[in-house]
């Protein structure tokens, strides 16, 4: 669907054909987003570490002693501790980023970098992407919409960066059509 609408604008797009994509005009403010993130990363290290305290709890209970050479339930139970302190820390040094995390205003003539919140078509669909330091994947939403993070180790986040609006990809098949 974007393919043929690709070759039409070309790569100086006409704004005014890429207006007609979006599907409205409410601005999404990136100081309310950052605020969502901080909230959404400080309600999943709660979580976390309360799951992180019970396994641990189960693996030390004396309830969960061996009772044969086969048993492995408390050996068990300390690996899940293990490694969900280690994602409670990760959260943690997430949500730390984020309570300082400035991300600067683009205008629709600049290039897609760090900070930018751009709204593509992607494979048709209208999606929203931040490209952030941190938390990759997590999608939080605001005013209806959904916006996924996207961190430097993905590589999508990559092939956006320096591309402008009313340019695309071919791998994913993408358009970008606001940036800000």
């Amino acid at each position: 669907m974007i393919a043929p609408m690709l070759q039409h604008l070309g790569r100086e797009a006409n704004l005014a054909s890429i207006s007609n994509l979006m599907h409205d005009d409410l601005p999404l403010m990136k100081s309310a987003i950052l605020e969502i993130i901080r909230i959404e990363l400080r309600a999943q290290m709660k979580h976390l570490a309360k799951a992180a305290m019970d396994a641990h709890a189960a693996a030390t209970d004396p309830g969960s002693k061996a009772e044969g050479k086969y048993d492995t339930r408390s050996l068990e139970a300390a690996y899940l501790a293990a490694g969900q302190a280690r994602q409670v820390d990760e959260l943690a040094e997430a949500a730390r980023i984020f309570e300082t995390l400035v991300l600067p205003e683009f205008s629709m003539e600049d290039p897609i970098d760090a900070g930018a919140l751009a709204e593509v078509a992607l494979y048709g669909e209208t999606c929203h992407l931040l490209l952030v330091p941190a938390s990759g994947g997590l999608v939080v939403e605001d005013q209806g919409r959904k916006i996924t993070l996207l961190t430097p180790a993905s590589g999508l986040y990559r092939k956006l960066i320096g591309i402008r609006v009313g340019e695309s990809l071919i791998d994913p098949e993408l358009l970008v059509i606001e940036v800000s």
